[in-house]
């Protein structure tokens, strides 16, 4: 029987009982208590293909009652280490006997952020494991932010977005800025552009005193405008990048503490664009990687 005790507007975060997942539990946690939300744990187990076993001579209702122990046990021990963690924390905690990826689609019409832990790329198996974040990011209704392998060693540069320069970024620039607020990092806003150069020398930052692309500082200083007054306290460096966007976003993936990319709907052109560059970021990009739609709803 399913546990549902998620609150609108908290912060969910998937476990399965991996140390990815316990590395997306403390990292939300932390989100939680900084944005000060509540902070709803997902646990979820698919139970549908075990009938098969009575063919087998096994009990599958026995099968099915150790597999609702263990995963209450899982959900429990997450409990516990986010109390640890965050004392003052209202932490909720939801059993869900569906596919993860249902589940947390589901917890994605309510949620202020979804959290998911990943593998990243590897032999076969990881084509399974790096579904349920794939899934959800593509088509959850609010910002889900995927921890990637990463490298613990390299000093990091806060949060950086990628923009295109349109009406279309606001979302992603609101939720950027109020990440590096509630975090109190530095913000990076990358614009992108390809050119001959880019073609031949791959993704390359340009200096800061390069004259050449004014208008295209230009066009960036007008996609930024406004949210200084509604964030005063976000440090804010506009970068331009020469080559492909996601390119560039994988390339400056490991020196961040954030990436922030936006999805589009996949049923307009310029929606399947920006989908494939949010997927091939996920799929090359080390790190955490948030999401965001393109229209975002505040809980």
């Amino acid at each position: 029987m399913d546990t549902n005790t998620q609150v609108s507007g908290s912060i969910v975060v998937g476990i399965d009982g991996s140390p990815y997942a316990d590395q997306a539990l403390e990292w939300a946690v932390d989100q939680a208590v900084a944005e000060r939300r509540p902070l709803t744990i997902v646990h979820a187990n698919l139970l549908d293909a075990t009938w098969w076993m009575d063919q087998a001579g096994i009990d599958h209702r026995r099968v099915i009652e150790a597999i609702k122990e263990n995963a209450a046990d899982i959900l429990a021990a997450a409990a516990t280490r986010a109390r640890e963690l965050g004392p003052d924390l209202e932490i909720h905690e939801e059993l869900r006997l569906q596919d993860p990826r249902e589940a947390l689609l589901a917890a994605s019409e309510h949620a202020a952020m979804i959290v998911i832990g990943s593998r990243g790329r590897g032999p076969v198996r990881s084509l399974v494991l790096g579904s349920v974040s794939a899934a959800v990011a593509k088509h959850a209704h609010c910002p889900v932010v995927v921890l990637r392998p990463r490298d613990t060693e390299i000093e990091r540069e806060g949060v950086l977005v990628g923009v295109d320069g349109t009406e279309h970024s606001r979302n992603l620039l609101e939720f950027a800025y109020r990440q590096a607020s509630v975090r109190r990092m530095q913000l990076t806003v990358m614009y992108c552009f390809w050119d001959a150069r880019g073609a031949l020398e791959g993704p390359t930052l340009v200096a800061e005193d390069d004259q050449e692309h004014d208008d295209i500082r230009l066009l960036l200083s007008e996609c930024i405008s406004g949210m200084a007054e509604k964030f005063p306290d976000v440090v804010v460096r506009p970068q331009l990048a020469r080559g492909l966007v996601d390119e560039c976003l994988v390339a400056a993936a490991g020196r961040v503490d954030l990436l922030v990319v936006g999805s589009k709907p996949r049923n307009r052109i310029v929606g399947l664009l920006r989908g494939s560059t949010a997927t091939s970021v996920l799929e090359h990009a080390q790190g955490v990687i948030a999401v965001v739609p393109e229209t975002t709803e505040d809980h």
